[in-house]
């Protein structure tokens, strides 16, 4: 240890295919996000070596269903790719123990860091603790996906690109459906925003619709996922993305 409509009602916006936002502009995708809302990176983008793992940050507040996510994808990719998962947590190990019991990777894979401070402040700002757990996991599993999740945080929780490849926001419905038009550097700057608990958006009185329509908005082009990770355990877009993210690191490395 170191010191979350219906299920079917899954829709993305962005990507690379001709899908188009809400206001019918062609949505596209930007590979080179800059998460700090025009702040420089204390630590920038390196490129990938050859044999290094994708590592994929996913960050958002808490209770929006990062670790249920987590969770998710490592039993829909646990199958094809060898994984390995660092949580963060201020002061207990509760997301890594959640990991654990829900058998997703064989234990030693998870490896749980206690911040002592604000989210963001390990994953950004100090990345150390971190560093260290990911390089630990990679020395003795050599995995092709690593995923990182901080703790809760606010909208302007964001990865140092010097821990992590790519980044993950998540929202849910439950926290507001103003919260995409809100924007900040998880929102707008995030390679993938997923916006989480759409089944809940009738009970909360959340536009789904305008919340997709504000984040095509402030995103730039960069995709967005609608979805219900409770209803829709697949979470297939998500996989999807990840899958040809994990490729795409790949290939660079190659020629690399």
């Amino acid at each position: 240890m170191f010191t979350r409509k219906q299920p079917h009602d899954t829709r993305v916006s962005g990507g690379d295919s001709a899908v188009r936002a809400a206001d019918d502009a062609p949505v596209h995708r930007l590979d080179v996000a800059d998460p700090g809302g025009g702040a420089p990176d204390p630590h920038d983008h390196h490129p990938p070596r050859p044999g290094r793992a994708l590592r994929v940050g996913i960050g958002g507040p808490v209770g929006c269903g990062k670790t249920a996510l987590v969770a998710a994808l490592c039993r829909v990719l646990g199958h094809e790719l060898s994984l390995a998962v660092v949580t963060n947590d201020i002061y207990t190990t509760e997301d890594a123990d959640f990991l654990r019991r829900q058998a997703v990777l064989a234990d030693d894979r998870i490896v749980a860091v206690r911040t002592g401070c604000c989210p963001h402040t390990a994953i950004r700002d100090d990345i150390t603790a971190n560093l260290d757990a990911v390089e630990d996991l990679v020395e003795r599993h050599d995995p092709e996906l690593v995923l990182v999740e901080s703790g809760g945080d606010n909208l302007t929780a964001t990865f140092s690109y010097g821990l992590v490849d790519r980044q993950i926001f998540v929202l849910d419905t439950a926290g507001g459906d103003d919260v995409p038009r809100k924007g900040g550097p998880g929102v707008a700057g995030a390679d993938l925003l997923v916006v989480n608990k759409t089944d809940l958006a009738p009970l909360v009185g959340a536009d789904v619709d305008q919340m997709a329509a504000d984040a095509a908005r402030v995103r730039e082009g960069r995709p967005t996922i609608l979805t219900s990770v409770r209803t829709a355990p697949a979470v297939t877009e998500i996989a999807g993305w990840v899958r040809d993210e994990v490729v795409r690191h790949a290939l660079v490395a190659h020629r690399g």
